[in-house]
C-alpha cells in the first residue's frame, strides 16, 4: 500500500511538472499580454486540479496495467509460436483500440456534422450517424491492418522506411484524386488515431514482441507501429471519401 501512494505521490509530482509550462504560459499572456485578469478563477483552479488528478491517474494505470498487458501479451504470443493468432490479436487490438478513441468519435461526428451542413449527406440523424459511424470503422479498420502490418515488419525483419516512404508515396498520389472535402479529415484521421488508448497499448505490443524473439532488437525493431497507425487511416479515409461520393 505504501509503495503504491509512493508511486502515486512521483506521479503527482511529475503531473505538476508537465503542466506547469501549459500554466505559465497562459498566465503569462493573460496578465501581459492581453493585461486582463482571469475569468471565473475558482472553476479554473477546480479544472487545472481535476486535469492534474486525471493525468496523474492515467500515467499510473498505464505503468501498472496497460503496458504490463500488453508486453506480457506480445511475450505469450511469441512463445506460442501461432503467427495466425498473434496477427489475429493484432489486428483485434488495433480496431478495438481505436473504435475506442475519444478523440476520433468526437473528430468523426464533427466531421458528419459538416457534412451534413454542406449537403454532401443528407440533413438528418441517421445521415449524420451513418457518415459518423462509417468514419470510425474504416479507420479502425485501417489501424487493425496497420498493427498487422507492423507486427510482420517485426517477425519478418523488413526495413521500416521503405514501408513508410511507400505509404506517404500512395497518400500524396491519392491526395490528387480525392474529393477535396475529405482530405483534410484524412490527415486529422492519421493523428486523431494516435492518442490515449491506441499509443500505450500498441507501443506495447511491439516492444513486448521484439523482446520475445531472439535476433529481434526492442529498441530498433520494437518501435515504428505508431507510425503504421498514423499513415493508413489517410489513406483509407480518402478511399471513404471516394467511395461516398
Amino acid at each position: 500500500m505504501l509503495n503504491t501512494l509512493q508511486k502515486l505521490l512521483k506521479s503527482l509530482l511529475g503531473s505538476v511538472r508537465d503542466l506547469l509550462p501549459i500554466l505559465l504560459v497562459v498566465i503569462f499572456f493573460q496578465f501581459f499580454v492581453l493585461q486582463q485578469p482571469l475569468p471565473d478563477v475558482g472553476r479554473l483552479l477546480v479544472g487545472v486540479a481535476f486535469v492534474l488528478l486525471g493525468l496523474t491517474f492515467f500515467i499510473h494505470g498505464l505503468e501498472q496495467g496497460l503496458f504490463p498487458i500488453g508486453e506480457s501479451l506480445a511475450h505469450s504470443f511469441a512463445r506460442k509460436g501461432s503467427i495466425m493468432w498473434l496477427l489475429i490479436f493484432a489486428f483485434s487490438l488495433g480496431f478495438g483500440t481505436t473504435v475506442a478513441e475519444p478523440a476520433l468519435i468526437a473528430v468523426a461526428a464533427e466531421a458528419a456534422q459538416v457534412a451534413a451542413e454542406a449537403d454532401a449527406i443528407q440533413n438528418t440523424e441517421a445521415a449524420r450517424q451513418g457518415y459518423a459511424t462509417g468514419l470510425r470503422y474504416t479507420v479502425a479498420f485501417s489501424v487493425g491492418l496497420a498493427i498487422v502490418i507492423g507486427v510482420l515488419r517485426i517477425l519478418r525483419g523488413w526495413p521500416i522506411q521503405w514501408l513508410i516512404i511507400g505509404g506517404y508515396v500512395l497518400v500524396v498520389v491519392m491526395t490528387a484524386f480525392a474529393p477535396k472535402e475529405i482530405i483534410g479529415i484524412a490527415y486529422d484521421s492519421g493523428g486523431v488515431t494516435t492518442s490515449t488508448i491506441t499509443v500505450p497499448l500498441v507501443t506495447a505490443l511491439g516492444v513486448g514482441l521484439a523482446s520475445a524473439i531472439a535476433d529481434r532488437n526492442p529498441m530498433i525493431d520494437g518501435f515504428g507501429l505508431i507510425a503504421f497507425a498514423s499513415l493508413t487511416p489517410m489513406i483509407f479515409v480518402m478511399a471513404f471519401g471516394m467511395v461516398v461520393q
